[in-house]
């Protein structure tokens, strides 16, 4: 069958999109003014972590402070995980074709994927660097650590507070790269402020330790899922089982079965799926039935489905499947 752009995956006989599931010009324009949001968001946030990663730097260089330096680091490799979620969104605008039958929009979560490792591997830097000045401690400038850690943490509350709305993969990658950029410049400040009363310039490396597990945490968390993402694993809100019972319910469906349920960015889930009906059924009703139910109840992104009046034609019983 001939490749067709406006459907991101083919068609087997009596299956297809129902009325209510089509893509509509109101919905397209949805996501590409969600995709154009995102991007604004990402953008400022972006310049704003440019600015003061040059400015933690030389403070970090200046005070002679890990926590500093360490935090410079983690902005460095924000700025980077931004710019690089940038260019994701604009790489998911291209339209589906020939090669990427559902399009590009996976890309956002391959950024997401890679900003996680980042993450974890920042981790391991800082935690390696602050064990060798435990070791040996250096002489620490509180004053100066104290003022930019408090320039730092304000720049990153307000990159924290433009990706407010974030709510794909991709965004919540770089949400949690600026939540690990705000614990560093707070445990900066309170480093700055056990150095300039007591002295102790053992806080310097022992609380970045401390943020570093924390920002370990969150790292692993988003690897983790991207990577079911990745994996084409059921998204978490939907239970496949339930959703088969769900369909059941539909007027005509006697059975749903090889139900595959996964998702492009994390979001929407994409489902493919056999539904059996009974005899003398309407089985243009039935499938549309399926799909809105699919579309209104569960928001699906993009819905296959195969119905079926008799035996499954993909069982190992069916003689075109035998050798």
């Amino acid at each position: 069958m001939a490749y067709d752009p406006s459907h991101p995956a083919g068609h087997d006989h009596r299956h297809g999109h129902g009325h209510c599931h089509a893509d509509s010009p109101a919905h397209s324009h949805s996501h590409a003014h969600g995709r154009d949001t995102s991007e604004r968001r990402l953008l400022l946030a972006l310049c704003i972590l440019i600015i003061f990663t040059a400015i933690e730097a030389l403070g970090g260089w200046l005070a002679n402070s890990i926590a500093l330096l360490a935090e410079a680091g983690h902005m460095l490799a924000d700025s980077g995980s931004l710019l690089l979620a940038i260019l994701a969104i604009r790489a998911s605008r291209r339209p589906a074709d020939a090669r990427h039958t559902y399009g590009s929009a996976r890309y956002q979560t391959l950024a997401a994927y890679t900003n996680g490792l980042m993450l974890l591997a920042l981790t391991v830097w800082v935690v390696a660097e602050a064990v060798g000045r435990l070791i040996t401690p250096p002489p620490v400038d509180g004053a100066l650590m104290l003022i930019i850690a408090v320039i730092g943490g304000v720049a990153n509350l307000i990159a924290l507070v433009t990706l407010s709305g974030a709510g794909s993969l991709n965004e919540r990658g770089a949400r949690a790269h600026i939540f690990s950029d705000l614990l560093g410049s707070a445990a900066a400040a309170a480093a700055a402020l056990l150095v300039l009363e007591l002295g102790w310039r053992l806080a310097d490396p022992i609380l970045s330790i401390f943020v570093s597990l924390l920002i370990l945490r969150s790292g692993w968390q988003l690897t983790r899922e991207a990577g079911h993402v990745l994996l084409q694993g059921t998204p978490p809100a939907l239970d496949p089982d339930d959703l088969a019972r769900d369909l059941a319910q539909v007027p005509g469906v006697m059975e749903v079965h090889h139900l595959h349920v996964w998702s492009l960015t994390g979001e929407a889930p994409v489902v493919t799926l056999h539904a059996t009906v009974a005899p003398l059924t309407d089985q243009q009703a039935a499938l549309e039935g399926i799909l809105c139910r699919l579309r209104e109840r569960h928001s699906t992104a993009h819905a296959t489905v195969q119905i079926e009046g008799g035996t499954c034609l993909d069982t190992d019983d069916h003689p075109c499947h035998r050798p």
